[in-house]
């Protein structure tokens, strides 16, 4: 009985070495799994980071291809993608590899804009796959909210969103969110921006803001360069697009349809009204229409959307998908043809709109338009202005030397708001309000300007470029 108890502590030992070995070996394997798992799921990390920058990789290197091959979406071989290509490090070990599928966007046989799509992946996991999305092209003058030529003077009834940019002064008074820059240092502001007596004044200035958006000098934008080769559309147009010869007439009304198509009319008649400009100052125009023929109804070819018309031009409506217009007589005519907004301009919200409308001479906002009008696009006066002129009513044509509207017109006189969804470029001074003495007398009384973002990413075929440079937009990941 003695020997037994004697021996019983012994087996306690060994029960408890056991049981505490057992759990020292659990928690070993518990902490060396938790540790494997960690490591694979940093390896994962680890490799899906480096398949970010192997597909970026792919994206440099096209670039510098485009740079080398301008126009080239078959990475130099005539074939159809993809395209895979290996990375390597400085030693010559393969780190892994991308793939390309580059595709262009075609209009009228040439190519507008390149969509590059590059998926890369590490030598070390395969598995981990991730695609990087750009597009390839010049930027063009749907960047900006406006660029305008001479000195200009943004009120403070103006709601501006958008880079602003004028080559001359500018006089700043409006609410803005993005930069405003002027290509001088300086300017003399008279009377006609508000100055009196005149004085020089900083390339920007005004009560507007906010301030620390203002840029001058700033290397001026080559509005000459920005000029649209007309000749051009004008072939394309003819080939592929539609083409409208001089109408003997007034010109042509163009409303555009929400299911792709434009109905056209002649202008067979408009009636002479007075309108003043600070350029031209009062002057007889017709830009309000009296009468017009039947319709012709045409589609809007999508792989050529252009419509070149030899004459004044009245447009209106819902576009769908992208579209240019444009308004110039190069059939050996001196008369530099205008473009009147007749109505609203909108989009049938097709995901896909885009509107460019040139003129080779003015882009003018009627007489007879909503009291709050909407217009959506890239509006260009390539050698006049953009605005609308100044009207005065009936009432008034006595003390205006008989420049008064006629009495049915003079509801037309003052408008609400004006809201410009895209951009403007206007050669000559911009303006659509007209004030006396500090009282609103003509035109809009609100302003609200906002470039569009899809335009500047994706604009109509042939919309003016503001650099001969290539850069990406749109640079995203593709799950």
């Amino acid at each position: 009985m003695n020997n037994t108890n004697k021996k019983q502590p012994r087996g306690y030992f060994v029960v408890l070495v056991l049981v505490f070995s057992a759990v020292f070996f659990t928690l070993i394997s518990a902490l060396s799994g938790y540790i494997f798992v960690e490591k694979r799921a940093q390896l994962a990390k680890e490799n899906r980071e480096k398949a970010i920058h192997i597909a970026e990789a792919g994206l440099e290197y096209y670039r510098w291809f485009l740079a080398h091959n301008p126009g080239d979406v078959t990475n130099g071989t005539g074939q159809p993608g993809p395209y895979e290509q290996t990375v390597s490090d400085p030693e010559g070990a393969v780190l892994g590899t991308y793939s390309l599928d580059v595709q262009g966007d075609v209009f009228c046989g040439d190519i507008s804009r390149i969509t590059i799509a590059s998926t890369g992946w590490t030598a070390a996991d395969p598995r981990f796959k991730r695609t990087l999305s750009a597009a390839y092209l010049q930027p063009s003058v749907a960047e900006f909210s406006h660029i305008v030529e001479a000195n200009v003077w943004a009120g403070a009834d103006r709601v501006i969103n958008g880079p602003y940019h004028s080559n001359n002064g500018v006089r700043m008074d409006a609410t803005h969110n993005a930069t405003v820059s002027s290509g001088v240092q300086d300017w003399l502001c008279t009377i006609s921006f508000g100055c009196d007596p005149d004085s020089t004044q900083d390339g920007v200035f005004g009560s507007g803001g906010p301030q620390n958006l203002w840029k001058f000098p700033v290397p001026p934008v080559d509005f000459n360069g920005i000029t649209v080769d007309l000749n051009t559309i004008k072939n394309h147009a003819q080939s592929s697009g539609l083409y409208f010869p001089p109408t003997g007439k007034s010109g042509y009304r163009v409303t555009f349809n929400a299911d792709g198509s434009a109905d056209i009319r002649e202008v067979v008649g408009a009636i002479e009204i007075w309108g003043y400009s600070t350029d031209g100052g009062w002057a007889k125009e017709r830009t309000v229409m009296s009468s017009v023929s039947s319709a012709a109804n045409y589609v809007i070819p999508p792989d050529c959307p252009l419509i070149f018309l030899e004459d004044d031009v009245w447009i209106e409506g819902v576009v769908a998908g992208k579209a240019l217009i444009a308004a110039a007589d190069l059939s050996g005519s001196s008369i530099d043809r205008s473009v009147i907004l007749n109505d609203n301009i909108t989009y049938a919200g097709t995901g896909n709109d885009g509107l460019t409308v040139i003129g080779e001479q003015d882009v003018l906002v009627g007489l007879q338009v909503p009291d709050i009008m909407n217009i959506f696009g890239v509006f260009i006066a390539q050698k006049g202005k953009f605005g609308r002129n100044h009207y005065c009513t009936y009432d008034c044509s006595t003390t205006k030397g008989n420049q008064g509207l006629p009495g049915s017109l003079d509801e037309y006189v003052t408008r609400s708001t004006l809201n410009t969804t895209g951009t403007v470029v206007s050669k000559g001074r911009v303006g659509t309000k007209w004030t006396s003495g500090g009282a609103f007398v003509s035109g809009f009384d609100q302003r609200n300007d906002s470039f569009d973002r899809s335009l500047a990413e994706n604009p109509p075929p042939f919309t003016p470029v503001t650099s001969d440079d290539y850069i990406f937009r749109s640079w995203q990941e593709v799950d």
